[in-house]
């Protein structure tokens, strides 16, 4: 079973404002010491753009990279490729062969989206399938990640991207229920369109709130609405159980969105990261991967 880890658990976050920005030696150092042994690379800028210096860097932690979150304006007239082909070099040149994409609407942060018409969905799913193909030509598997706050955010949008594309997606189990999608009943109902899975837990009566309008998504998530793996409300066991049963052989990222106020004092976020994979690795024993 192949574990990976990502900076967003650490705060670190391609929204202008979101919180303090850990530095990446830090990051690194405590990813290799909970035991993770590969990465998402986090937002653009994070980690060095330069291919031999990302590679010593990442080697002088003991991680490889599994691939980059790309948010990328899907619905207008735009020519997305143009977004995406800087994105895929950086995957290429680390070593990875995985683009996570988003539908961005167009602007900063998570807390808002507007509606789409059926032409606008239509330049969106023709988009998709666009990039995957482009993705595809140069050894890349682009999968779409459903997250708030992006034109793929509920149920409703899944089922759109399922029926009308041909793209695999990045089932991550709290964007997927904050969006009011069962994540376990996605994993059982298509296991042949998820190719790589963020495991999140969530707190349900905050992540009730978000769909309802009562808090943003920001301030859900610096409420603590993404909990460690566990102590949630997400049956993380029995997705992690289906994707297996029916060969899931893709990468499990463990996530916890987080923001910081500023340098932690204490332990910070590796505190919860370590309770996140002693829980997994519990979920692994007992499920036998």
């Amino acid at each position: 079973m192949k574990i990976a880890g990502a900076p967003i658990s650490w705060g670190v976050c391609e929204v202008p404002g979101w919180g303090h920005q850990l530095t990446p030696d830090r990051v690194l150092a405590e990813m290799r010491d909970v035991g993770l042994t590969a990465t998402e690379l986090g937002p653009e800028g994070f980690l060095p753009a330069d291919p031999a210096t990302l590679a010593r860097l990442l080697d002088g932690f003991g991680l490889r990279s599994v691939g980059a979150f790309v948010p990328v304006v899907l619905h207008t007239a735009h020519d997305p490729a143009d977004d995406l082909r800087a994105p895929l070099d950086s995957v290429i040149a680390s070593g990875a062969d995985l683009v996570i994409l988003a539908a961005a609407t167009g602007t900063d942060g998570y807390d808002a989206r507007p509606t789409l018409d059926d032409d606008q969905w239509a330049t969106l799913l023709t988009n998709l399938d666009r990039l995957a193909a482009l993705a595809a030509d140069r050894g890349v598997l682009a999968v779409l990640h459903p997250h708030v706050g992006t034109m793929v955010e509920t149920r409703d949008d899944v089922e759109r991207v399922l029926a009308g594309t041909r793209i695999n997606l990045c089932l991550d189990t709290g964007h997927l229920l904050i969006g009011g999608t069962d994540p376990v009943a996605l994993a059982r109902e298509v296991p042949g369109r998820v190719a790589h899975a963020h495991l999140k837990d969530v707190d349900a009566a905050l992540a009730a709130r978000v769909r309802a309008g009562e808090i943003t998504y920001t301030d859900a998530v610096r409420a603590g609405m993404y909990t460690p793996l566990g102590a949630g409300d997400v049956d993380i066991a029995g997705i992690v159980s289906s994707l297996r049963a029916n060969g899931f052989d893709g990468w499990f990222v463990l996530e916890q969105d987080t923001v910081l106020d500023g340098e932690p004092t204490g332990e910070g976020p590796v505190r919860d990261v370590r309770a996140s994979m002693a829980y997994l690795q519990d979920v692994c024993r007992a499920v036998s991967v």
